[in-house]
Protein backbone atom coordinates (compact mmCIF):
# COMPACT_ATOMS: atom_id res chain seq x y z
CA UNK A 1 0.00 0.00 0.00
CA UNK A 2 1.38 3.36 -1.01
CA UNK A 3 1.17 6.57 1.00
CA UNK A 4 -1.34 7.94 -1.52
CA UNK A 5 -3.35 4.73 -2.03
CA UNK A 6 -6.45 6.08 -0.30
CA UNK A 7 -6.77 9.15 -2.50
CA UNK A 8 -9.14 9.65 -5.42
CA UNK A 9 -8.80 9.38 -8.34
CA UNK A 10 -6.88 6.25 -7.41
CA UNK A 11 -5.05 5.67 -10.70
CA UNK A 12 -3.84 9.27 -10.94
CA UNK A 13 -2.35 9.25 -7.46
CA UNK A 14 -1.03 5.70 -7.90
CA UNK A 15 0.99 6.75 -10.92
CA UNK A 16 2.04 10.02 -9.33
CA UNK A 17 3.49 8.12 -6.37
CA UNK A 18 5.21 5.67 -8.71
CA UNK A 19 6.85 8.60 -10.48
CA UNK A 20 8.09 10.05 -7.18
CA UNK A 21 9.90 6.78 -6.46
CA UNK A 22 12.08 7.25 -9.56
CA UNK A 23 14.81 9.95 -9.57
CA UNK A 24 13.95 12.35 -12.39
CA UNK A 25 15.67 15.67 -11.93
CA UNK A 26 16.57 17.48 -15.14
CA UNK A 27 19.36 15.62 -16.91
CA UNK A 28 18.62 12.44 -14.97
CA UNK A 29 15.47 11.11 -16.63
CA UNK A 30 16.61 7.83 -18.19
CA UNK A 31 14.97 5.66 -15.51
CA UNK A 32 11.63 7.42 -15.80
CA UNK A 33 11.77 7.38 -19.60
CA UNK A 34 12.39 3.62 -19.53
CA UNK A 35 9.51 3.19 -17.07
CA UNK A 36 7.17 4.96 -19.50
CA UNK A 37 8.40 2.86 -22.42
CA UNK A 38 7.75 -0.34 -20.44
CA UNK A 39 4.31 0.94 -19.46
CA UNK A 40 3.39 1.37 -23.12
CA UNK A 41 4.82 -2.02 -24.16
CA UNK A 42 2.95 -3.86 -21.41
CA UNK A 43 -0.34 -2.37 -22.65
CA UNK A 44 0.28 -2.87 -26.36
CA UNK A 45 0.41 0.86 -27.08
CA UNK A 46 2.40 2.33 -29.93
CA UNK A 47 5.43 4.02 -28.40
CA UNK A 48 8.52 5.87 -29.55
CA UNK A 49 11.44 6.57 -27.21
CA UNK A 50 13.97 8.77 -28.99
CA UNK A 51 17.68 9.26 -28.41
CA UNK A 52 16.97 12.18 -26.06
CA UNK A 53 14.65 9.96 -23.93
CA UNK A 54 11.49 11.80 -25.07
CA UNK A 55 8.43 9.54 -25.13
CA UNK A 56 5.43 9.47 -27.47
CA UNK A 57 2.61 7.00 -26.69
CA UNK A 58 -0.55 6.51 -28.73
CA UNK A 59 -3.87 4.95 -27.71
CA UNK A 60 -6.45 4.56 -30.46
CA UNK A 61 -9.94 5.97 -30.09
CA UNK A 62 -12.57 4.07 -28.14
CA UNK A 63 -15.53 2.71 -30.18
CA UNK A 64 -17.71 5.51 -31.49
CA UNK A 65 -14.92 8.12 -31.29
CA UNK A 66 -12.91 7.08 -34.34
CA UNK A 67 -14.02 10.11 -36.36
CA UNK A 68 -13.34 12.64 -33.57
CA UNK A 69 -10.24 14.86 -33.91
CA UNK A 70 -7.22 13.30 -32.20
CA UNK A 71 -6.04 15.01 -29.01
CA UNK A 72 -2.42 15.51 -27.99
CA UNK A 73 -1.74 15.44 -24.24
CA UNK A 74 1.60 16.97 -23.37
CA UNK A 75 3.83 17.42 -20.33
CA UNK A 76 7.45 16.91 -19.28
CA UNK A 77 9.02 14.20 -17.16
CA UNK A 78 11.84 16.15 -15.48
CA UNK A 79 11.53 18.10 -12.24
CA UNK A 80 13.56 20.77 -10.49
CA UNK A 81 15.25 18.59 -7.89
CA UNK A 82 16.12 20.66 -4.81
CA UNK A 83 16.49 19.65 -1.18
CA UNK A 84 17.11 21.36 2.12
CA UNK A 85 20.79 21.70 2.98
CA UNK A 86 20.33 19.60 6.12
CA UNK A 87 18.60 16.75 4.24
CA UNK A 88 21.08 13.98 3.30
CA UNK A 89 19.04 12.72 0.31
CA UNK A 90 20.84 12.09 -2.97
CA UNK A 91 18.19 13.12 -5.48
CA UNK A 92 20.21 11.65 -8.34
CA UNK A 93 19.75 8.13 -6.97
CA UNK A 94 16.91 8.23 -4.41
CA UNK A 95 13.17 8.66 -4.74
CA UNK A 96 11.09 11.17 -2.81
CA UNK A 97 9.33 10.73 0.52
CA UNK A 98 5.83 11.95 -0.21
CA UNK A 99 3.33 12.89 2.47
CA UNK A 100 -0.17 14.26 2.95
CA UNK A 101 -0.92 17.45 4.85
CA UNK A 102 -4.66 18.14 4.79
CA UNK A 103 -5.53 18.81 1.15
CA UNK A 104 -1.90 19.01 0.05
CA UNK A 105 0.77 16.60 -1.08
CA UNK A 106 4.38 17.41 -0.24
CA UNK A 107 7.79 15.74 -0.16
CA UNK A 108 9.87 15.60 3.00
CA UNK A 109 12.85 17.93 2.70
CA UNK A 110 12.68 18.20 -1.10
CA UNK A 111 10.70 19.59 -3.99
CA UNK A 112 7.72 17.42 -4.93
CA UNK A 113 7.88 17.45 -8.71
CA UNK A 114 4.19 18.18 -9.16
CA UNK A 115 5.61 20.29 -11.97
CA UNK A 116 5.26 18.26 -14.07
CA UNK A 117 4.81 14.79 -12.57
CA UNK A 118 1.07 15.34 -12.36
CA UNK A 119 0.88 15.67 -16.17
CA UNK A 120 2.60 12.31 -16.55
CA UNK A 121 0.27 10.76 -13.95
CA UNK A 122 -2.83 12.10 -15.71
CA UNK A 123 -1.59 10.72 -19.03
CA UNK A 124 -0.77 7.27 -17.63
CA UNK A 125 -4.13 7.03 -15.85
CA UNK A 126 -5.93 7.83 -19.11
CA UNK A 127 -3.86 5.38 -21.13
CA UNK A 128 -4.44 2.66 -18.51
CA UNK A 129 -8.24 3.09 -18.36
CA UNK A 130 -10.70 1.03 -20.36
CA UNK A 131 -13.88 2.74 -19.17
CA UNK A 132 -13.08 6.30 -20.34
CA UNK A 133 -14.36 7.38 -23.76
CA UNK A 134 -11.91 9.36 -25.86
CA UNK A 135 -10.66 10.08 -29.36
CA UNK A 136 -7.21 8.96 -30.46
CA UNK A 137 -4.84 10.03 -27.68
CA UNK A 138 -1.31 11.06 -28.56
CA UNK A 139 0.73 11.51 -25.38
CA UNK A 140 3.95 13.51 -25.64
CA UNK A 141 6.25 13.51 -22.60
CA UNK A 142 9.42 15.54 -23.10
CA UNK A 143 12.69 15.72 -21.18
CA UNK A 144 14.69 18.55 -19.60
CA UNK A 145 12.01 21.21 -19.91
CA UNK A 146 13.28 22.87 -16.74
CA UNK A 147 16.78 23.52 -18.09
CA UNK A 148 16.02 24.90 -21.54
CA UNK A 149 13.26 22.78 -23.11
CA UNK A 150 15.85 20.58 -24.80
CA UNK A 151 13.44 17.69 -25.29
CA UNK A 152 10.79 19.80 -27.01
CA UNK A 153 13.47 21.30 -29.23
CA UNK A 154 14.74 17.90 -30.39
CA UNK A 155 11.57 15.77 -30.56
CA UNK A 156 10.20 14.55 -33.90
CA UNK A 157 6.42 14.97 -33.91
CA UNK A 158 5.82 13.65 -37.43
CA UNK A 159 3.96 10.53 -36.15
CA UNK A 160 1.23 12.73 -34.64
CA UNK A 161 -2.10 13.30 -36.37
CA UNK A 162 -3.52 15.67 -33.78
CA UNK A 163 -3.87 19.41 -34.26
CA UNK A 164 -5.35 20.03 -30.82
CA UNK A 165 -3.06 19.90 -27.82
CA UNK A 166 -3.79 20.06 -24.10
CA UNK A 167 -0.62 21.03 -22.28
CA UNK A 168 -0.76 19.88 -18.64
CA UNK A 169 1.99 22.09 -17.22
CA UNK A 170 0.03 24.82 -15.44
CA UNK A 171 -0.32 25.45 -11.71
CA UNK A 172 -3.67 27.19 -11.23
CA UNK A 173 -7.01 25.48 -11.63
CA UNK A 174 -9.63 27.45 -13.52
CA UNK A 175 -7.07 29.38 -15.54
CA UNK A 176 -6.63 28.48 -19.21
CA UNK A 177 -3.26 29.61 -20.48
CA UNK A 178 -3.14 30.58 -24.13
CA UNK A 179 0.25 32.28 -24.57
CA UNK A 180 3.56 32.62 -22.75
CA UNK A 181 6.91 34.33 -22.84
CA UNK A 182 9.99 33.08 -24.62
CA UNK A 183 13.27 32.67 -22.82
CA UNK A 184 16.88 31.57 -22.70
CA UNK A 185 19.53 30.39 -20.25
CA UNK A 186 22.56 32.69 -20.18
CA UNK A 187 25.78 31.65 -18.45
CA UNK A 188 28.16 34.52 -17.76
CA UNK A 189 31.73 33.24 -17.34
CA UNK A 190 34.27 35.49 -15.65
CA UNK A 191 37.89 34.25 -15.49
CA UNK A 192 39.91 34.81 -12.32
CA UNK A 193 43.62 34.92 -11.71
CA UNK A 194 44.62 33.19 -8.50
CA UNK A 195 47.06 33.76 -5.71
CA UNK A 196 47.75 32.83 -2.10
CA UNK A 197 46.77 35.02 0.79
CA UNK A 198 47.99 34.44 4.33
CA UNK A 199 45.45 35.35 6.95
CA UNK A 200 42.00 34.15 7.98
CA UNK A 201 38.92 32.92 6.16
CA UNK A 202 35.41 34.30 6.58
CA UNK A 203 32.16 32.82 5.29
CA UNK A 204 29.28 35.10 4.35
CA UNK A 205 25.97 33.24 4.15
CA UNK A 206 22.42 34.15 3.19
CA UNK A 207 19.47 31.87 4.03
CA UNK A 208 15.78 31.93 4.90
CA UNK A 209 14.51 33.61 1.72
CA UNK A 210 11.19 32.50 0.26
CA UNK A 211 12.48 31.88 -3.28
CA UNK A 212 10.01 30.61 -5.84
CA UNK A 213 9.55 30.11 -9.57
CA UNK A 214 11.27 32.81 -11.59
CA UNK A 215 8.35 33.03 -14.00
CA UNK A 216 5.47 32.91 -11.54
CA UNK A 217 6.94 34.82 -8.57
CA UNK A 218 9.40 37.20 -10.22
CA UNK A 219 6.97 40.11 -9.70
CA UNK A 220 6.64 39.52 -5.95
CA UNK A 221 9.83 41.41 -5.10
CA UNK A 222 11.32 38.49 -3.18
CA UNK A 223 14.99 38.55 -2.31
CA UNK A 224 17.44 36.83 -4.64
CA UNK A 225 20.24 35.34 -2.54
CA UNK A 226 22.79 35.56 -5.35
CA UNK A 227 22.12 39.22 -6.07
CA UNK A 228 22.17 40.05 -2.36
CA UNK A 229 25.48 38.24 -1.99
CA UNK A 230 26.86 40.41 -4.79
CA UNK A 231 25.82 43.49 -2.83
CA UNK A 232 27.60 42.19 0.28
CA UNK A 233 30.74 41.35 -1.68
CA UNK A 234 30.85 44.81 -3.22
CA UNK A 235 30.49 46.43 0.20
CA UNK A 236 33.49 44.41 1.39
CA UNK A 237 35.73 44.66 -1.70
CA UNK A 238 35.21 48.40 -2.11
CA UNK A 239 36.94 48.88 1.26
CA UNK A 240 39.21 45.87 1.80
CA UNK A 241 41.62 43.70 -0.16
CA UNK A 242 40.21 40.16 0.04
CA UNK A 243 40.45 37.02 -2.05
CA UNK A 244 37.45 34.93 -3.16
CA UNK A 245 37.93 31.28 -2.16
CA UNK A 246 34.52 29.93 -3.16
CA UNK A 247 31.08 31.05 -4.23
CA UNK A 248 27.88 28.99 -4.28
CA UNK A 249 24.27 30.01 -4.63
CA UNK A 250 21.07 28.62 -6.07
CA UNK A 251 20.25 25.27 -7.66
CA UNK A 252 18.38 26.10 -10.88
CA UNK A 253 18.41 29.08 -13.22
CA UNK A 254 14.59 29.29 -13.17
CA UNK A 255 14.25 29.17 -9.36
CA UNK A 256 14.75 32.33 -7.31
CA UNK A 257 17.68 31.31 -5.06
CA UNK A 258 16.93 31.11 -1.35
CA UNK A 259 20.50 30.56 -0.14
CA UNK A 260 24.01 31.61 -1.12
CA UNK A 261 27.42 31.71 0.48
CA UNK A 262 30.91 33.01 -0.22
CA UNK A 263 34.21 32.27 1.48
CA UNK A 264 36.78 35.07 1.51
CA UNK A 265 40.42 35.11 2.56
CA UNK A 266 41.50 38.28 4.37
CA UNK A 267 44.53 39.52 6.27
CA UNK A 268 44.04 38.75 9.97
CA UNK A 269 44.08 42.39 11.01
CA UNK A 270 41.22 43.16 8.55
CA UNK A 271 38.82 40.46 9.72
CA UNK A 272 37.05 42.69 12.30
CA UNK A 273 36.48 45.36 9.63
CA UNK A 274 35.09 42.75 7.22
CA UNK A 275 32.67 41.48 9.86
CA UNK A 276 31.55 45.02 10.65
CA UNK A 277 30.90 45.81 6.96
CA UNK A 278 28.86 42.64 6.44
CA UNK A 279 26.83 43.15 9.61
CA UNK A 280 25.98 46.74 8.67
CA UNK A 281 24.98 45.83 5.10
CA UNK A 282 23.02 42.82 6.37
CA UNK A 283 20.98 45.08 8.66
CA UNK A 284 20.14 47.32 5.71
CA UNK A 285 19.06 44.37 3.58
CA UNK A 286 16.95 42.87 6.37
CA UNK A 287 15.16 46.17 6.81
CA UNK A 288 14.43 46.44 3.09
CA UNK A 289 13.05 42.88 2.93
CA UNK A 290 11.10 42.99 6.22
CA UNK A 291 7.70 42.77 4.49
CA UNK A 292 8.57 40.49 1.57
CA UNK A 293 11.18 38.15 3.07
CA UNK A 294 10.99 38.55 6.86
CA UNK A 295 12.88 35.31 7.56
CA UNK A 296 16.07 36.32 5.76
CA UNK A 297 19.23 35.46 7.71
CA UNK A 298 22.61 36.95 6.82
CA UNK A 299 25.65 35.88 8.80
CA UNK A 300 29.42 36.23 8.72
CA UNK A 301 31.71 33.74 10.46
CA UNK A 302 35.44 34.32 10.65
CA UNK A 303 37.86 31.51 11.31
CA UNK A 304 39.61 31.86 14.69
CA UNK A 305 42.96 30.55 13.47
CA UNK A 306 45.21 32.08 10.81
CA UNK A 307 45.56 29.90 7.72
CA UNK A 308 48.74 29.81 5.69
CA UNK A 309 48.67 30.33 1.96
CA UNK A 310 45.03 29.73 1.01
CA UNK A 311 44.43 29.69 -2.76
CA UNK A 312 41.91 32.30 -3.85
CA UNK A 313 41.11 34.80 -6.59
CA UNK A 314 43.33 37.86 -6.59
CA UNK A 315 41.95 40.90 -4.74
CA UNK A 316 41.67 42.75 -8.07
CA UNK A 317 39.64 39.94 -9.67
CA UNK A 318 37.55 39.50 -6.51
CA UNK A 319 36.62 43.19 -6.73
CA UNK A 320 35.83 42.77 -10.45
CA UNK A 321 33.53 39.83 -9.73
CA UNK A 322 31.77 41.82 -7.02
CA UNK A 323 31.34 44.70 -9.48
CA UNK A 324 29.71 42.36 -11.98
CA UNK A 325 27.34 40.90 -9.41
CA UNK A 326 26.16 44.21 -7.98
CA UNK A 327 25.72 45.63 -11.51
CA UNK A 328 23.94 42.65 -13.03
CA UNK A 329 20.21 43.28 -13.60
CA UNK A 330 17.80 40.99 -11.82
CA UNK A 331 14.04 40.73 -11.52
CA UNK A 332 11.32 42.52 -13.50
CA UNK A 333 12.69 44.74 -16.27
CA UNK A 334 9.43 45.75 -18.00
CA UNK A 335 5.69 45.22 -17.65
CA UNK A 336 3.43 44.47 -20.60
CA UNK A 337 1.91 47.46 -22.33
CA UNK A 338 -0.92 45.29 -23.66
CA UNK A 339 -1.98 43.13 -20.69
CA UNK A 340 -2.45 44.75 -17.31
CA UNK A 341 -0.35 43.14 -14.57
CA UNK A 342 1.64 40.84 -16.89
CA UNK A 343 5.44 40.91 -16.68
CA UNK A 344 6.89 41.45 -20.15
CA UNK A 345 10.63 41.06 -19.54
CA UNK A 346 12.63 39.73 -16.58
CA UNK A 347 15.70 37.79 -15.59
CA UNK A 348 16.76 35.74 -12.60
CA UNK A 349 20.32 35.14 -11.39
CA UNK A 350 19.65 31.53 -10.47
CA UNK A 351 23.07 29.89 -10.02
CA UNK A 352 26.46 31.14 -8.85
CA UNK A 353 29.59 29.00 -8.58
CA UNK A 354 33.31 29.45 -8.10
CA UNK A 355 36.00 27.34 -6.46
CA UNK A 356 39.65 28.37 -6.29
CA UNK A 357 41.96 25.75 -7.76
CA UNK A 358 45.63 25.44 -6.88
CA UNK A 359 46.48 24.08 -10.33
CA UNK A 360 44.44 26.18 -12.77
CA UNK A 361 42.98 29.61 -13.19
CA UNK A 362 39.32 29.41 -12.32
CA UNK A 363 36.23 31.24 -13.46
CA UNK A 364 33.01 32.39 -11.87
CA UNK A 365 29.83 31.04 -13.43
CA UNK A 366 26.69 33.17 -13.09
CA UNK A 367 23.64 31.59 -14.74
CA UNK A 368 20.56 33.66 -15.58
CA UNK A 369 17.09 32.72 -16.77
CA UNK A 370 16.00 35.44 -19.22
CA UNK A 371 12.32 35.76 -20.21
CA UNK A 372 10.28 38.09 -22.38
CA UNK A 373 7.07 38.04 -24.38
CA UNK A 374 8.78 40.45 -26.82
CA UNK A 375 11.57 38.74 -28.73
CA UNK A 376 13.54 41.93 -29.38
CA UNK A 377 13.45 42.77 -25.66
CA UNK A 378 14.76 39.30 -24.84
CA UNK A 379 17.63 39.72 -27.27
CA UNK A 380 18.41 43.17 -25.88
CA UNK A 381 18.57 41.84 -22.32
CA UNK A 382 20.91 39.04 -23.40
CA UNK A 383 23.07 41.67 -25.13
CA UNK A 384 23.12 43.69 -21.90
CA UNK A 385 24.49 40.69 -20.00
CA UNK A 386 27.03 40.13 -22.77
CA UNK A 387 28.19 43.73 -22.57
CA UNK A 388 28.45 43.65 -18.78
CA UNK A 389 30.41 40.40 -18.89
CA UNK A 390 32.75 41.87 -21.51
CA UNK A 391 33.32 45.01 -19.43
CA UNK A 392 34.33 42.83 -16.48
CA UNK A 393 36.64 40.60 -18.54
CA UNK A 394 34.36 37.69 -19.35
CA UNK A 395 31.90 36.34 -21.88
CA UNK A 396 28.58 34.50 -22.12
CA UNK A 397 27.14 31.22 -23.33
CA UNK A 398 23.48 31.07 -24.42
CA UNK A 399 21.54 27.82 -24.54
CA UNK A 400 17.95 26.71 -24.34
CA UNK A 401 16.69 29.70 -26.34
CA UNK A 402 13.00 29.08 -26.94
CA UNK A 403 10.28 31.14 -28.61
CA UNK A 404 7.19 32.57 -27.02
CA UNK A 405 3.78 31.00 -27.58
CA UNK A 406 1.53 33.36 -29.50
CA UNK A 407 -2.17 33.82 -28.69
CA UNK A 408 -4.67 32.44 -31.24
CA UNK A 409 -7.68 34.64 -31.92
CA UNK A 410 -9.63 31.63 -33.23
CA UNK A 411 -9.38 28.48 -31.09
CA UNK A 412 -12.06 25.77 -31.32
CA UNK A 413 -10.31 23.88 -28.49
CA UNK A 414 -10.37 26.89 -26.19
CA UNK A 415 -14.05 27.50 -27.00
CA UNK A 416 -14.95 23.86 -26.31
CA UNK A 417 -13.03 23.81 -23.03
CA UNK A 418 -14.53 27.13 -21.90
CA UNK A 419 -18.10 26.00 -22.59
CA UNK A 420 -17.59 22.72 -20.71
CA UNK A 421 -15.96 24.43 -17.74
CA UNK A 422 -18.86 26.87 -17.46
CA UNK A 423 -21.39 23.99 -17.51
CA UNK A 424 -19.48 22.03 -14.88
CA UNK A 425 -18.66 24.85 -12.47
CA UNK A 426 -21.15 27.62 -13.21
CA UNK A 427 -18.51 30.19 -14.09
CA UNK A 428 -16.16 30.95 -16.92
CA UNK A 429 -12.47 30.11 -16.63
CA UNK A 430 -9.91 32.88 -16.78
CA UNK A 431 -8.10 33.10 -20.12
CA UNK A 432 -4.58 34.30 -19.49
CA UNK A 433 -1.09 34.77 -20.79
CA UNK A 434 1.82 34.04 -18.44
CA UNK A 435 5.38 35.16 -18.05
CA UNK A 436 6.67 31.66 -17.28
CA UNK A 437 7.82 29.53 -20.20
CA UNK A 438 5.94 26.57 -21.64
CA UNK A 439 6.89 24.16 -24.40
CA UNK A 440 3.85 25.10 -26.49
CA UNK A 441 5.75 27.62 -28.63
CA UNK A 442 8.42 25.12 -29.65
CA UNK A 443 5.88 22.37 -30.33
CA UNK A 444 3.59 24.71 -32.28
CA UNK A 445 6.49 25.42 -34.62
CA UNK A 446 6.60 21.69 -35.44
CA UNK A 447 2.85 21.15 -35.96
CA UNK A 448 1.10 23.38 -38.51
CA UNK A 449 -1.96 25.20 -37.15
CA UNK A 450 -1.65 23.70 -33.67
CA UNK A 451 -4.54 24.71 -31.39
CA UNK A 452 -3.34 24.55 -27.80
CA UNK A 453 -4.49 25.35 -24.27
CA UNK A 454 -2.56 24.74 -21.04
CA UNK A 455 -4.29 23.67 -17.80
CA UNK A 456 -3.38 22.06 -14.49
CA UNK A 457 -4.32 21.69 -10.82
CA UNK A 458 -3.40 24.09 -8.03
CA UNK A 459 0.23 23.99 -6.93
CA UNK A 460 2.16 26.27 -4.61
CA UNK A 461 5.86 27.09 -4.26
CA UNK A 462 6.97 24.92 -7.16
CA UNK A 463 10.73 24.46 -7.55
CA UNK A 464 11.19 24.77 -3.78
CA UNK A 465 11.21 22.43 -0.78
CA UNK A 466 7.84 23.93 0.24
CA UNK A 467 6.14 22.75 -2.95
CA UNK A 468 2.51 21.62 -2.52
CA UNK A 469 0.00 19.94 -4.83
CA UNK A 470 -3.71 20.22 -4.02
CA UNK A 471 -5.46 16.84 -3.79
CA UNK A 472 -8.97 18.16 -4.38
CA UNK A 473 -7.86 20.34 -7.30
CA UNK A 474 -6.08 17.37 -8.88
CA UNK A 475 -9.35 15.44 -8.69
CA UNK A 476 -11.39 18.27 -10.24
CA UNK A 477 -8.99 18.78 -13.13
CA UNK A 478 -9.08 15.02 -13.74
CA UNK A 479 -12.88 15.09 -13.88
CA UNK A 480 -12.79 18.02 -16.30
CA UNK A 481 -10.23 16.27 -18.50
CA UNK A 482 -12.24 13.03 -18.62
CA UNK A 483 -15.44 14.84 -19.56
CA UNK A 484 -13.65 16.96 -22.14
CA UNK A 485 -12.27 13.90 -23.92
CA UNK A 486 -15.67 12.22 -23.84
CA UNK A 487 -17.46 15.21 -25.38
CA UNK A 488 -17.83 14.91 -29.13
CA UNK A 489 -17.64 17.84 -31.50
CA UNK A 490 -20.95 19.10 -32.89
CA UNK A 491 -21.97 17.21 -36.04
Amino acid sequence: MGVLSGLEPQNVFYYFEEITKIPHGSGNVAQLSDYLARFAKERGLWCRQDACQNIIMVKEATPGYESEPPVILQGHMDMVAVHRPDDPIDMATEGLKVGIDGDDLYAEGTSLGGDDGIAVAYALALLDADEICHPRLEVVITVDEEVGMDGARQIDLSPLRGRRMINLDSEEEGIFLTSCAGGARVNCLLPCGQTRIWGRSAEISIAGLRGGHSGEEIDKGRGNANSLLGRLLWAVTSRLNVGLVSLDGGLADNAIPREARAVLQVASENLPALEEIVEKTAAEISGELSARDPQVRIAVAGQPEEEAGVFCATPEDTRRIAAFLISAPNGVQAMSADIDGLVETSLNLGILHYAADAENSGEVSAVFSVRSSVDSAKRALIARLQALAALTGGGIQVRGDYPGWQYRAVSPLRDKMTALYERMYGQKPLIRAIHAGLECGLLAAKIPDLDCVSIGPDMKDIHTTEERLSISSTARVWSFLVQLLAQKDPA
